[in-house]
């Protein structure tokens, strides 16, 4: 996909809760799903200090998600991260047929 809509945030709100920080600097955290696009393949951004890129931006559904892309995402399997995504988006049902902005990032090499 080379054609992207506008951004609905910054690339500096793409990855902010600290257990999500920790995983990222870790290098277990390499995805980010977001309702909307954050930023855009090939931009930059810091982490407590520590540069990434992201490497690539999709869309996906939410029903496509396996436990592969919950571990890239820093949970363990896809039932933990359904479990704390409903839990952290009060009133959110889980809709397979949703569309959520999949930004794959990784540390860039000092």
């Amino acid at each position: 996909m080379d054609n992207y809509p506008e951004r609905t945030c910054s690339i500096e709100r793409l990855v902010t809760h600290p257990k999500l920080v920790a995983s990222a600097l870790a290098g277990t955290k390499t995805e980010q799903r977001r309702d909307g696009l954050y930023a855009y393949p090939n931009e930059t951004f810091e982490l407590d200090g520590v540069k990434f890129i992201v490497t690539d931006v999709q869309r996906q559904r939410l029903g496509d998600m396996t436990d592969a892309h919950a571990q890239a995402e820093g949970y363990p399997s896809l039932a933990m991260y359904k479990d704390i995504i409903l839990k952290m988006h009060a009133g959110m049902t889980w809709n397979d047929d949703g569309l959520a902005w999949v930004h794959s990032f990784a540390i860039v090499a000092q």
